[in-house]
């Protein structure tokens, strides 16, 4: 509704300027030609819906108010605008054709009248404002077309990270519910202690998942809970310790850009989650260093090792590291798996 009310204000001022010029220019058109003029603008109201359209009828309505009415006036700026509107829609060649077509019939009209009506001068700038017009509305396309490139590009990464975000934490906490699961079923004596891993496993999942989820919540909505950093540390480790992995933190958290803060948290919730289903470890250790520019985010296993194969996990982590502009390594060895990551964190504070 506002770009139609904006169209009919656009039509009601093109409408006011010929009225005024033309009566100033004078002499007044007759009923036959202010019906035209009121006709010929009118329709300017509905150029974005129906561009074409609209030109032809500006065509049509110039084409019958300069040969059989007496007044002059500028009417052929509806026409212009028109023209406008159908290169600025994204068609350009239309446009083009239909200016082409226009020309052409002035020409054709001066050379079957006797009395030369538009002069050398006025033909050479009526060919400037039709290419200049065509020009603008075709920059105007194009702008427009990066614009919506832009949008559906930022719209994809949006997908990219919730989807990674959810893989993140669902992957983690099911991981943990399944391993307590199995130990359930397997040591009897140990059921209460891991029943009650599951149950915090899965409150933890549900509330990471309503926060990522929280993305897409109204601007004016608030997220449940904040998002995850380094100073959910403890508690990720101490869910992975109720799996009977023996883990170990070297560093400290530090406040952190929030972006690499999630990065560092996230990296390291993958590397235990892959550690706890893939590397039948007794052990593994975290390490956080701080340097002036960047920070080093290191996790080593004592499992099984051997050749790594890039898994969704591994990739989430790559893209994670490279998000905020830093790189990350996993090699396998004899001893055990090292997840190593560098993020950028700026000067140091």
């Amino acid at each position: 509704m506002a770009e139609w009310t904006r169209d009919a204000l656009w039509a009601g001022a093109v409408l006011a300027g010929v009225l005024g010029l033309t009566y100033l220019n004078g002499p007044a058109p007759d009923v036959a030609g202010f019906v035209v003029i009121i006709l010929t603008c009118g329709i300017l109201a509905f150029r974005r819906r129906f561009p074409v359209s609209v030109t032809v009828g500006t065509i049509i309505g110039c084409g019958v108010y300069y040969p059989f009415v007496t007044s002059s006036g500028p009417l052929l700026a509806a026409f212009v605008i028109a023209l406008y509107s159908v290169a600025a829609a994204g068609r350009i060649v239309l446009a083009i054709a239909i200016a082409v077509i226009a020309m052409t019939s002035v020409v054709l009209g001066e050379i079957a009248t006797p009395v030369r009506h538009v002069d050398n001068i006025a033909m050479f700038m009526l060919v400037g404002w039709l290419v200049a017009v065509i020009a603008l509305g075709a920059v105007s396309s194009g702008r427009r077309a990066l614009v919506a490139e832009a949008e559906k590009r930022a719209a994809g990464d949006e997908r990219l990270r919730i989807a990674r975000e959810l893989h993140d934490v669902l992957a983690h906490n099911i991981s943990l519910i399944n391993v307590q699961a199995s130990a359930a079923l397997h040591r009897r004596n140990n059921e209460p202690e891991a029943l009650e891993a599951i149950k915090q496993a899965s409150k933890d999942a549900l509330r990471e998942l309503r926060a990522t989820l929280g993305v897409l919540r109204q601007v004016d909505e608030q997220a449940p809970t904040r998002p995850p950093g380094l100073s959910q540390l403890d508690e990720l480790v101490e869910r992975t310790r109720a799996t009977g992995l023996k883990v170990t933190v070297d560093g400290e958290p530090r406040p952190l850009p929030p972006e690499v803060d999630l990065a560092a948290y996230r990296i390291i919730q993958e590397a235990l989650t892959n550690v706890t289903r893939h590397a039948s470890a007794r052990a593994v250790n975290v390490r956080i260093q701080y340097g002036d520019k960047d920070m080093r985010v290191q996790v080593d296993d004592d499992g099984r090792g051997g050749d790594v194969h890039a898994g969704n996990g591994i990739r989430g982590m790559t893209e994670r590291a490279r998000s905020v502009g830093g790189e990350l390594t996993v090699r396998g060895g004899t001893g055990g798996v090292r997840v190593s990551a560098t993020l950028p964190i700026g000067a140091e504070r």
